[in-house]
């Protein structure tokens, strides 16, 4: 997603001044409002992740929830069950349900193939103008290509054919460029909460989520929500404006560079990072809300008016990638959009960034909606009372349709060891 400019954000921005600084922010810290019952079915104790599950289910070609929540599993080969219900059971329990739940598909290509087919089409395929992204989707049992051209198609279907992968074993699709998405608007909320409009020189992000680091007491945002990504160059942060309140919040600490010579990275002039996620430093520790998520009145509903709090109480694992399958119910909190809540789609995903040389590995993709300004945001999930930090969005399609996150696990493995509750 991209950051949204003050400049170009004009006078739509200050006119909702006045009204936003009069909303009452000082709502109770439970969650102001509960998922909906399919939200909650979607939802839930998650499965071992895909590299346990090819560990110790042979034949196995994929993991995913299926659009009415069913775990659903690709087995290849004419593989037996009983090793699936085995590696599933205990996840089967939790939800109250029997192995007769799982449904079972017939696959092609084993999870370890698509995986290593994904990883050397990579290269190849985000060299060529027009590619979105290259995707191991479970849901196909095959490897994913998006492109915005469909010219594009005859040259990755050459790249194809001399790496030996099977023709069969690629799709390629017509997709939208995910670009950087730079209200919650306007209010000022002390101590800061996740997803509030923050303020750095001449552009507006929302906060991603607040953290402990090494004693510091920190929020994380995303990476392009810094004066240059990639690389620490002490970006004051405001907020909401530094217009209306102009003590500066917080500087920014941590924010690797992106690196050419990451594994998995494409050659030529590409830069890569797992995460698009930087942290910042409170001035004034007392302006950290850990653990705390500004809520709206419900989900996908527009508002930006805050009724309360969510409380995170878990984070999502710490591999890269995450441990939330394709079908899981996440949500989002940020500053143009509000509350959006919608599937995973699509997981591991190595992601170009529109009109820039980055790339972006092993990203998430969720079918909800998004807008400039809502770079930063918090994702997570909810189940009950619980909620699950899943990880820091960056981007999204033209459409305001689709949002693109980094993972946890993807941040922590760049930023370090974050204490989020």
């Amino acid at each position: 997603m991209r950051r949204v400019s003050l400049f170009r954000a004009g006078l739509a921005v200050f006119a909702a001044l006045g009204l936003a600084a009069c909303q009452d922010n000082s709502g109770p810290s439970a969650p102001a409002a509960r998922p909906t019952a399919s939200a909650q079915l979607a939802q839930g104790a998650e499965p071992p992740s895909a590299t346990e599950l090819d560990r110790t289910v042979p034949g196995f070609g994929g993991y995913f929830l299926s659009q009415d929540g069913t775990p659903t599993v690709y087995l290849v080969g004419g593989a037996g069950r009983a090793p699936v219900d085995r590696a599933l059971s205990a996840y089967l329990t939790r939800r109250g349900l029997t192995s007769d739940a799982v449904r079972v598909l017939e696959g092609r290509y084993t999870w370890r193939q698509l995986q290593r087919w994904q990883t050397d089409m990579t290269d190849p395929a985000l060299s060529v103008p027009g590619a979105v992204f290259v995707d191991n989707d479970e849901t196909t049992n095959r490897v994913k290509i998006g492109v915005t051209d469909r010219g594009a198609a005859w040259w990755l279907r050459a790249a194809t054919t001399r790496l030996g992968i099977p023709t069969d074993a690629v799709v390629v699709e017509n997709v939208d460029p995910i670009v950087q998405m730079a209200t919650l608007q306007n209010v000022v909320d002390r101590p800061v909460r996740a997803g509030v409009q923050i303020n750095f020189p001449g552009f507006l992000c929302s906060v991603g989520f607040n953290a402990t680091s090494g004693g510091q007491q920190s929020f994380v945002t995303a990476s392009h929500c810094t004066n240059v990504q990639g690389g620490v160059e002490s970006t004051p942060y405001w907020q909401p404006l530094q217009s209306v309140d102009p003590t500066q919040i917080a500087t920014e600490v941590a924010d690797p560079q992106y690196s050419r010579t990451l594994p998995g990275c494409p050659h030529g002039n590409k830069r890569c990072r797992f995460s698009d996620a930087s942290r910042a430093a409170y001035a004034n520790g007392a302006n950290q809300a850990l653990g705390l998520i500004a809520a709206t009145s419900g989900p996908n509903n527009g508002s930006l008016t805050i009724t309360g709090s969510f409380t995170i109480s878990a984070d999502d694992c710490s591999t890269i990638g995450g441990c939330l399958p394709v079908g899981t119910t996440v949500n989002k909190v940020g500053r143009t959009t509000g509350w959006t809540q919608g599937l995973i789609t699509n997981t591991c995903v190595n992601t170009a960034v529109s009109g820039s040389r980055i790339v972006q590995l092993c990203q998430t993709f969720v079918s909800a909606g998004v807008g400039g300004g809502d770079s930063g945001s918090d994702v997570f999930q909810v189940t009950g009372g619980t909620v699950k930090l899943a990880g820091i969005l960056w981007g999204g399609n033209g459409a305001g349709t689709q949002f693109v996150f980094s993972p946890f696990g993807n941040v922590t493995s760049e930023l370090g060891p974050l204490t989020t509750h």
